[in-house]
């Protein structure tokens, strides 16, 4: 079983910074990848972020340059740094933990609760 929490967002003026934070607490289970994902009012969620245990990193096209996915493996805790924001940028943002769990071997899929970000023109 893992618990995801995150903190962070808020309302911020167009061109403003943000960051995210998420920390997974795990019991049996090897935490995996950590991303971020986004949904817009009206649309799918989609991709923000992620990176992996050893800190290869993926972005969305239209993020890569303003943002930037960090990881603390010792605190399984992911961070998203959100420079030049724009309005489209607003949604709720998600945070995803991939785990494996040590006693049955199978994979997971573990989500937060998601954290508001506005970004006003």
């Amino acid at each position: 079983q893992v618990q995801v929490v995150e903190s962070g967002g808020g309302l911020v003026q167009a061109g403003g910074s943000l960051g995210l934070s998420c920390a997974a607490s795990r019991t049996v289970s090897r935490i995996k990848d950590m991303g971020w994902y986004r949904q817009a009012p009206g649309k799918q969620r989609e991709l923000v972020a992620t990176i992996s245990s050893d800190g290869s990193s993926n972005y969305a096209v239209s993020v890569k340059g303003r943002f930037t996915i960090s990881r603390d493996n010792a605190k399984n805790t992911v961070y998203l740094q959100m420079n030049s924001l724009k309005p489209e940028d607003t949604a709720v943002y998600y945070c995803n933990a991939k785990a494996i769990s040590l006693t049955t071997w199978i994979d997971y899929d573990y989500w937060g609760q998601g954290t508001q970000v506005t970004v006003s023109s």
